[in-house]
């Protein structure tokens, strides 16, 4: 039998996946390639105090679902995040405490402007709106913001993760990008170059 030791650094999360079903001390190797993400995704949605636990039944899920994972996705990313916006799902109410307090954070803190760049004191004007915004999407919305923002996962792995078709994550994120520009009074958080009026 192979040890988690024995496993190649080479082999892609699927080969993994599939030899853990018939090894299960393998699986600890795909635990080791991306329990870090996915605890900081957790930590951003709900805080670090619950993204211990949030990473370790995302962790458990999966290693019980191993035996149906799909060995077409050569990556587990978009897999163990669609199982982590569940977990999330499950502690939503302490991310809206969570986001509300944000929303509520005043952006005034000491020091000149010689210490911070304009587009710091920028960013830090629009945290408070932006995370009101954010309190004014969907569960659906939030889920697909925050994976394609936080995670950085393709259109087509949001996808995978929410179980949703592509083109439903493109409209999706059309109908939020437009309800957060409007609340942040126009100014467009996805635009590569602050828009000034």
């Amino acid at each position: 039998m192979v040890g988690v030791q024995d496993v190649p650094e080479t082999l892609d999360d699927a080969t993994l996946i599939g030899r853990s079903v018939g090894d299960p001390e393998s699986f600890a190797a795909l635990f080791d390639r991306h329990a870090d993400e996915i605890h900081r995704y957790a930590a951003r949605r709900l805080g670090g105090e619950l993204a211990d636990d949030v990473t370790g039944e995302v962790f458990l899920v999966a290693f019980r679902g191993r035996a149906r994972y799909d060995g077409a996705w050569p990556d587990a990313r978009p897999w163990l995040y669609g199982i982590a916006t569940k977990v999330v799902a499950q502690h939503r109410r302490a991310e809206r405490r969570r986001t509300a307090a944000m929303a509520r954070v005043s952006t005034e803190r000491p020091g000149t402007f010689d210490e911070r760049s304009a587009d710091r004191v920028t960013a830090e004007q629009l945290q408070p709106r932006l995370a009101r915004a954010l309190t004014r999407l969907s569960a659906a919305e939030r889920d697909l913001l925050l994976l394609l923002a936080w995670a950085d996962l393709t259109y087509e792995e949001a996808a995978l993760a929410l179980g949703v078709p592509v083109g439903t994550v493109r409209s999706r994120l059309h109908r939020l990008r437009v309800k957060v520009r409007r609340a942040l009074g126009g100014t467009d958080p996805f635009a590569e170059e602050p828009q000034h009026g």
